[in-house]
């Protein structure tokens, strides 16, 4: 009787030497990225705008679920191209700009952040959690054109907007009413509100030129020894970040000499997790909402965490 195999069958060195191979899911090639010569994934999605676009191929599947709100993947999309659309006509968005990004985990946050990025626009999500001060001080330093928040954050902000003469716009989510401040307009008024995405018209996103290797976001850290301080992340980058956590997913059936399970987002059951960090962190942003899109998996978030209605 043959024994049987023992984990692992491969060195880590072997396997990930198969999985980047030529025709491989995960083959690596040489690029000349700002002069510096790197290896990137061959098949990764070039940019977000990308990642946005091929959501359409999920169609009526369900994307976001916040209480009794259901936006499925077409819904968010036409969602995301009306919001695009009045952002460069209405609001002079182009590429480089930077949209802030300031509210709860609702499903305005995904729109607003696909809305940008688009239109080749810069996202720039900040600390909800922040102080009205902080927030000033994220906005000024951002540079931010145009602020996308929810009703809570425009009264933490509303006494600092004064100061902030370069925010030309902003665009309050669930609740805003008429406001004197001609920079206040309502996203209702923009887009409907999200049970009503899925009647949109079915319009393209507007036209773009973006690249791979252009900015795609402005995360703020923590502010441990200063200031908090913004590290921008490129298109390339973060759809990089993606396929490296599918490849060690991949990587840890491949070590056991066991096949990769296939998956067919168009056919397999989604991926459902109950999302409890904030679209503001990278880790709601980059390892949870963009792998969703890419993977037609579906996110369920919550006005703020609390177990008992986790649970119940």
């Amino acid at each position: 009787m043959a024994a049987e195999a023992t984990f692992p069958v491969m060195s880590i060195a072997q396997c990930d030497a198969l999985m980047t191979a030529p025709g491989a899911r995960f083959e690596l090639e040489e690029k000349v990225i700002n002069g510096i010569k790197l290896r990137t994934y061959k098949n990764a999605p070039l940019t977000l705008r990308d990642c946005l676009l091929n959501s359409i191929n999920w169609g009526d599947r369900e994307f976001l679920v916040f209480e009794d709100e259901r936006v499925t993947f077409a819904a968010h999309y036409k969602a995301v191209a009306k919001l695009a659309t009045k952002l460069r006509d209405e609001f002079g968005v182009k590429k480089g700009d930077r949209v802030a990004i300031v509210m709860r985990n609702y499903p305005q946050w995904p729109v607003a952040f696909f809305a940008a990025h688009v239109l080749g626009a810069i996202a720039t999500p900040l600390n909800s959690w922040w102080t009205g001060e902080e927030l000033e001080y994220g906005l000024a330093d951002s540079g931010a054109k145009v602020a996308i928040v929810d009703s809570e954050k425009l009264e933490r902000i509303r006494e600092h907007l004064p100061k902030l003469t370069q925010l030309q716009h902003i665009i309050v989510a669930r609740g805003a009413e008429e406001e004197a401040d001609s920079r206040i307009v309502s996203m209702e008024k923009l887009i409907g509100n999200a049970k009503s995405w899925a009647k949109l018209p079915d319009t393209p996103v507007p036209d773009a030129d973006v690249g791979p290797d252009d900015d795609a976001t402005i995360m703020y850290t923590s502010g441990t020894t200063g200031k908090p301080k913004g590290a921008l992340a490129t298109h390339r980058g973060i759809t990089s970040n993606v396929f490296n956590g599918m490849a060690c997913q991949a990587r840890h059936f491949v070590r056991q000499g066991l096949p990769v399970p296939p998956r067919d987002p168009k056919v397999d059951p989604p991926r459902i997790p109950l999302l409890a960090i904030p679209f503001f962190h990278a880790t709601g942003a980059f390892s949870n909402l963009v792998p969703a899109i890419m993977n037609a998996d579906k996110i369920v978030t919550m006005y703020k965490w609390d177990p008992g209605e986790a649970l119940g």
